[in-house]
């Protein structure tokens, strides 16, 4: 019995599009870094996913997610960063980074190494994705297949669809950067994308284990 590749694409692509912490970082870097800045960040989520993959192909997320203890610290430390980067847009919200965008639209650009950054650890910061890749990949891979290379073929192919679908996020707003890049309008995006970051680290802190 080989791989339902149709019913695995299904809900890969329902869990890929349903907004979440994820989607949020990558529309505030577009906004802030341009198309790169967004395209970036989507790199970066990809690579956290990728290291989920091999992690779980491996069988070291599952041990991981067996283990209280280091799963409840790696929750912690993922709503810690997420507050931490709700906390940032709050605040250039307020600043109002915008208000002078002949002086300050260069400094203000994320660089492209930042949005990386951001995005590999926001992803591995989060347990939800080990939650996610030992729950569900290995309910696709058949009894008498071999686990690695296949948990391994399907976890990429979730990170090439995750990758398509931020990146197309990022060029969507940097389109639209003529117009997101007004100063009234940014600080709103900021204030919003703020908000929803802080609101999803709280909620990961405090949620049941």
């Amino acid at each position: 019995m080989g791989v339902d590749l149709g019913v695995y694409l299904g809900v890969a692509v329902v869990v890929i599009v349903t907004p979440g912490p994820d989607t949020a970082l990558t529309v505030r870097n577009a906004l802030l870094g341009g198309r790169r800045g967004g395209v970036f960040t989507a790199v970066g989520v990809v690579g956290g996913q990728a290291t989920w993959t091999l992690a779980t192909s491996a069988g070291i997320a599952a041990l991981l997610a067996a283990s209280r203890p280091a799963f409840t610290a790696l929750r912690y430390a993922g709503a810690a960063y997420l507050v931490y980067l709700g906390v940032q847009a709050l605040a250039a919200a307020v600043r109002g980074d915008g208000h002078a965008p002949k002086v300050q639209r260069r400094p203000a650009r994320l660089p492209p190494s930042a949005a990386l950054r951001q995005g590999l650890v926001s992803n591995l910061a989060n347990p939800k994705s080990a939650v996610f890749f030992t729950s569900l990949l290995p309910q696709f891979v058949p009894a008498g297949r071999a686990a690695f290379p296949t948990l391994l073929a399907l976890g990429l192919l979730y990170c090439a669809i995750t990758l398509a679908w931020l990146s197309g996020y990022a060029v969507v707003v940097a389109r639209l950067g003529a117009v997101l890049g007004r100063s009234g309008i940014r600080r709103a995006i900021e204030a919003v994308t703020g908000l929803v970051l802080t609101a999803l680290g709280l909620r990961l802190a405090t949620e049941p284990a």
